[in-house]
């Protein structure tokens, strides 16, 4: 006859049932269980059960027998879980009770119980978000490189395209379309420097901690890291069981992507209407009107437009989770998948919508080049004056006078006479007909950071150089 202590054993209720006498209110078993988001991590929970079982190992733990026999059973339950045949049960609270509950079915209880040996979910839980993360980062890190080269090629596509440059939605100065639009690529860049530097610092060890004071058999945690790709291991146990500093400033940087992204959006949105018509998006990214059949809707960018407060919605959420922690693991942690998931998810789904908008969109050189007016140049008329040894902020006056007498004559800024200039300043000559070209104002910025082709052409080279140094 079997004890009651190997009867408990052999059909595990919950991992942590041992003292109880009730079972849990049902309500707080639905709260408790998250399964249905954790999931997402068993092949993560698998990977870092396989390292622990050769951890315990070599602490002479495990024999190495039963090391095959555990690693038999997890990659079967990976084949489970990967073909769909996974059966649930519902005492399972999470992806972390479903894998260890199948072990035991898989291998038995006296070898399938010792893998837990020392290990918490508290630390568990960390290292597989950690494992999950480093591959949510490449796949974000790949993404971004994608949109900065379709940005690249198409700044060289439209390297000769004129355009008025905007401050506060009025138009200020010519300036090239492929200097607008490598504005952002350089924010993108920006956004991945950014995130490798992340990778980097986030790639360290929890798992070995326990679930508060630390492992008491001897693992060997440095190495423990390596089998599992980590530089490094956490220092201390208490900080380890309740940091989502990690999660946090992942949701950060994506957040900060998605901004980037949203104002991109935005400008492409205005560019593409009537009133502007700088630009066409293609039909792919577009949708029609179901009443007014004459209209294309932006509903790409717009739907990039509306994530991005999503994204910052879950960053901020999280951040209210952890303001309130006392020290080391509370329930309240739980809540921290659902919206590292989300942002992901929603993250990536943006910035293959955001490359295929700027890879298939079309620009009007016609139209951009119209849109420009000849009192944009009212700056190049100071610098005029300025190279005519007038003090910057005297010349900057002197032009708004030319401005605004312009405006009350209502004769264009470029067909006054040379009289009519004179009478403002005499420092006015026949070269000021040489203002009125806007290739030359736009060449004229030729320091590194400017408008002109050469510089235009250096900012391509420069992010192409980047981009190889991604591969």
């Amino acid at each position: 006859m079997s004890s009651r202590r190997e009867e408990s054993v052999a059909t595990p209720f919950k991992l942590w049932g041992g003292r109880y006498s009730k079972g849990t209110d049902h309500v707080l078993s639905k709260v408790n269980n998250s399964l249905s988001v954790d999931k997402r991590l068993y092949s993560e929970d698998l990977d870092g059960s396989i390292a622990y079982a050769k951890s315990l190992t070599e602490a002479k733990l495990l024999t190495q027998s039963e090391f095959k026999v555990i690693c038999y059973g997890l990659e079967t339950i990976r084949d489970e879980w990967e073909k769909g045949t996974i059966k649930l049960m519902p005492r399972d609270e999470d992806v972390h009770t479903v894998n260890e509950r199948r072990l035991i079915e898989i291998v038995g209880p006296q070898i399938g119980g010792k893998l837990h040996t020392g290990r918490s979910r508290n630390e568990q839980v960390v290292v597989d978000m950690k494992l999950w993360m480093r591959k949510a980062v490449r796949d974000v890190l790949k993404q971004l490189s994608r949109l900065i080269d379709g940005i690249t090629d198409a700044a060289e596509r439209y390297l000769d395209v004129l355009m008025p440059g905007y401050t506060h939605m009025q138009k200020a100065q010519p300036v090239r379309f492929s200097h607008w639009i490598l504005s952002y690529a350089f924010n993108f860049r920006e956004d991945y420097q950014r995130i490798v530097e992340f990778a980097k610092r986030m790639n360290v060890l929890p798992l070995g901690t326990g679930a508060l004071a630390g492992n008491p058999f001897n693992i060997d945690r440095h190495q423990l890291a390596k089998d599992l790709g980590f530089t490094g291991v956490t220092y201390n146990s208490m900080f380890t069981v309740s940091d989502r500093d990690f999660v946090v400033e992942f949701n950060f940087l994506c957040t900060l992507a998605a901004v980037h992204m949203s104002r991109l959006a935005e400008d492409l949105i205005l560019y593409s209407t009537k009133e502007y018509n700088f630009l066409e998006l293609s039909e792919e990214y577009t949708t029609g009107s179901s009443l007014m059949p004459q209209k294309r809707n932006p509903d790409s960018l717009e739907l990039i437009r509306g994530i991005s407060g999503s994204v910052f919605g879950q960053h901020c959420g999280l951040l209210m989770t952890l303001k309130g922690l006392p020290s080391t693991y509370n329930k309240d942690l739980q809540c921290d998948k659902s919206g590292m998931f989300a942002v992901y998810d929603q993250t990536a789904l943006s910035l293959t919508l955001m490359t295929g908008v700027i890879t298939t969109m079309r620009v009007d050189e016609e139209r951009c080049l119209s849109a420009l007016s000849y009192d944009m140049l009212a700056t190049d008329m100071a610098y005029y004056l300025v190279r005519k040894g007038i003090p910057f902020r005297e010349a900057h006056h002197i032009s708004g006078e030319v401005v605004a007498f312009s405006e009350n004559v209502k004769i264009p800024i470029n067909k006054l006479t040379l009289e009519d200039l004179q009478d403002i300043c005499p420092y006015f000559d026949e070269t000021v007909s040489k203002l009125w070209n806007y290739e030359n104002s736009v060449e004229q910025y030729s320091v590194v950071g400017g408008t002109s082709k050469r510089a235009v052409q250096e900012q391509i080279k420069l992010l192409k150089e980047f981009l190889v140094g991604c591969e």
